[in-house]
């Protein structure tokens, strides 16, 4: 469902992304870690066809991100760490926008919409301005705006930034529910997202993988515990 092989990303002489290779298949919910300035957010730029690499290749569904990047998003729900959002606009203009502009109308925009509003816990913001929502709201909003077409993959940056600890309790069991039919790759800083939501984890430190395996052999690299792995698999100490 996503492949990558040998992807690089480079700005000059910089090299953020360095021969990445990786594959995760329908049913997998994959964290994906590393320091800030690591290389995900460029990872997931250029497996979303935001970003052209500089070499190899992104497929989704089977679909190159460049050579056929409108087919491989119309499979792609993408969320940006505080991903943008009109202001001006309630979250019903806004869902109306992004259904019109994926194709859908009817009754299936309608069935769709009930089905984000419900799922994202948004009934009582749907005809307020999203310039008066607060962090979490938005980001509720914008989880509703990725799912609202049904796409096969998710890509979430920070899924939880902003939220509140009842609303992370409810991504987190919504993110458990779609991996069972979907791939997902999330980024995050958080090790109790992890361990509450991933089955797999990948790990990278300067542009390249270091670590691809389950949660528990991730804590193996750090005597039970994740933050001395990620230490451990991140620094020359």
């Amino acid at each position: 469902m996503i492949k990558a092989v040998d992807l690089c990303k480079h700005y000059g002489s910089f090299v953020a992304v360095d021969q990445l290779s990786f594959s995760i298949k329908r049913g997998e919910v994959v964290a994906f870690l590393g320091p800030n300035g690591a290389g995900k957010s460029t990872t997931m730029k250029v497996l979303t066809g935001y970003l052209a690499p500089t070499s190899g290749q992104a497929r989704l569904c089977g679909f190159d991100v460049v050579t056929d990047r409108v087919k491989a998003a119309a499979k792609l729900g993408y969320l940006p760490e505080n991903g943008p959002l009109y202001p001006e606009m309630t979250p019903r203009d806004l869902l109306s926008f992004f259904g019109e502009a994926r194709g859908l109308s009817g009754s299936a925009f309608r069935d769709r919409l009930d089905y984000v509003t419900n799922v994202c816990d948004l009934p009582e913001l749907l005809d307020k301005t999203i310039g008066q929502c607060s962090r979490g709201q938005k980001q509720r909003i914008g989880m509703a705006q990725v799912l609202l077409h049904d796409p096969e993959v998710l890509i979430l940056d920070e899924p939880t930034t902003g939220l509140d600890p009842n609303q992370i309790r409810h991504v987190r069991d919504l993110v458990k529910k779609l991996g069972e039919t979907r791939t997902i790759l999330l980024s995050t800083h958080l090790f109790q997202e992890v361990d509450a939501m991933a089955s797999r984890v990948m790990l990278v430190s300067e542009g390249r993988m270091t670590f691809d395996g389950t949660p528990e052999e991730f804590k193996s690299k750090g005597s039970g515990h994740m933050d001395q792995a990620f230490h451990a698999l991140t620094t020359n100490n």
